[in-house]
């Protein structure tokens, strides 16, 4: 872990970080490892409109797609970019930091894959346990 990632861990167990409130981290992870920043990353490997973007993902909302495309934005991931057409369009690209991004969160959507069926399975044994309580 890098000297600016400890500034916000407490090393009192050296094998594991406790994240403390003011861990720089924190608010960076839950502005873009929620489930529309990482899908809206894996359908931009190339350029694309809006429209195009909220056809790839389905059951997002217009108002969702319009405030996670802004909070990327803002992080640094994704570039908005205003096309010289009639009428106006605009498109939306990964960032080089945008990109850095793609190899871990595929690295996480292919684990999601994998352990998707005994996931489910921990859930319904979980939940068939509660019944029974």
């Amino acid at each position: 872990m890098s000297a600016d990632a400890m500034a916000g861990v407490d090393r009192a167990d050296a094998t594991m970080p406790a994240f403390r409130a003011d861990c720089p981290a924190r608010p960076i992870l839950d502005q873009i490892a929620d489930k529309w920043s990482l899908m809206v990353m894996a359908v931009l490997e190339e350029p694309r409109r809006f429209n195009d973007i909220k056809r790839r993902l389905e059951g997002v909302t217009q108002r969702v797609l319009t405030q996670t495309l802004r909070r990327l934005e803002r992080n640094g991931m994704v570039v908005r970019t205003v096309l010289p057409t009639s009428p106006v369009g605009v498109e939306y690209s990964l960032t080089p930091l945008g990109h850095s991004l793609r190899e871990p969160f595929s690295h996480l959507y292919v684990w999601t894959v994998e352990h998707a069926g005994q996931i489910r399975e921990s859930q319904a044994v979980y939940d068939r346990r509660g019944l029974e309580e």
